[in-house]
This record gives C-alpha cells, sequence and structure tokens, in this order.
C-alpha cells in the first residue's frame, strides 16, 4: 500500500474542499442570476428610441422578443415605464405607459406596431397613465426620459384582472415572479 506524505494529504484535502466550496458558490450565484433576456430589434438597450415609437411619430410599439423562460413558467406579464416624469432633473412620478398580462410562454415575441386586435390569443391588457388600454409611446415635456421595458416570468396564469393598472397587476404578482428582465431605451424630444 502507497503511503501519501503528510503534505500531500493536506494539498489534496484543501483541493477537495475547495472544489466543494466552488461548486456550492457557483450553484448558489446561478440560482440567483436573471437569465430571461428581453431585447428589440428597434433600439438597443440604454439607446435611443426611434420618433416613430413616440408621441412624436406614429406612437407605435417597438418590437420586443424574449428568450430563455425560466422552467416553470406559466405565463408573462410586461410593463414599461418612465420614472423620470415629468423632468429628469426633478422626477415625482413614474409614468406607466403599457401594460400586458398572461402573455404565454410560447409567444416569445411582439411585432412592431402590434395592434390590440393583433395581440396573441390569451393576452389581457391594463390600463396605462392614460387611463388607456394599449400602448402609449414616448412624449417627455422635458428633458432626457428613460423607459423601462420590463419583462417578469411568472409561475402562474393570473385571473382577469379587468384592465388593473400597474400597482394592482404588480400586487396580483407577488410570490409569483420566477425571474425579470430589462430593457431600457431613451427619448428626449
Amino acid at each position: 500500500m502507497n503511503s501519501i506524505s503528510q503534505p500531500a494529504l493536506i494539498r489534496l484535502i484543501f483541493l477537495v474542499f475547495s472544489c466543494f466550496f466552488m461548486t456550492a458558490a457557483l450553484s448558489a450565484e446561478g440560482g440567483n442570476k436573471m437569465t430571461l433576456k428581453l431585447k428589440s430589434p428597434d433600439f438597443n438597450h440604454q439607446g435611443e428610441i426611434p420618433k416613430i415609437f413616440t408621441c412624436d411619430g406614429d406612437n407605435s410599439s417597438p418590437a420586443l422578443s424574449w428568450t430563455e423562460l425560466p422552467p416553470n413558467t406559466k405565463s408573462l406579464a410586461l410593463i414599461v415605464d418612465d420614472p423620470d416624469a415629468p423632468d429628469p432633473a426633478k422626477p415625482k412620478m413614474t409614468w406607466v405607459h403599457w401594460v400586458l398580462y398572461n402573455i404565454p410562454p410560447s409567444v416569445t415575441e411582439l411585432p412592431k406596431a402590434v395592434a390590440i386586435s393583433a395581440l396573441p390569443t390569451g393576452i389581457l391588457q391594463g390600463k396605462n397613465d392614460w387611463k388607456k388600454t394599449g400602448y402609449g409611446g414616448p412624449c417627455p415635456p422635458t428633458g432626457r426620459h428613460r423607459y423601462f421595458h420590463k419583462l417578469y416570468a411568472l409561475d402562474i396564469e393570473l385571473p382577469d384582472l379587468h384592465h388593473p393598472d400597474k400597482a394592482q397587476l404588480e400586487k396580483a404578482m407577488e410570490g409569483h415572479i420566477l425571474d425579470k428582465a430589462e430593457l431600457i431605451g431613451t427619448y428626449q424630444r
């Protein structure tokens, strides 16, 4: 039987424990890491939103697509809002531009200028801060504003909330968010 020297044994034990703790740390990090991805062919993250998607253009929605949904996703929700209202130098509120929920996990994109009547079956809408359903594009009164496109993967399909506002939808999603992705665009008139 071969004998291992004490320093070699200590190095071997250290190596085994190092591998164990490194694997555990990577697993824990992977559990908290956001994997859901949201993008648009119409603007880059932190980039300028083209005028066509604003009140100065056609006021139509940009195309959005997503990948890497968590395995137990039952539905998705989308909220588009502006935390810089009315003035980025002195923001006083977050202005909501679009609220969608119960997006089926089989849907992986929304086309550019999607009409309410053309939304995939099952998708329900909430009210924006114009007190309407549907997309309302950027229309900042002053300064460069940020527009957060937030996509949530949920472990449930929500009941019909009858055109909820953002706060009502967020309340209904509590405890059911599996993952979240953000895409931020900017616009200045």
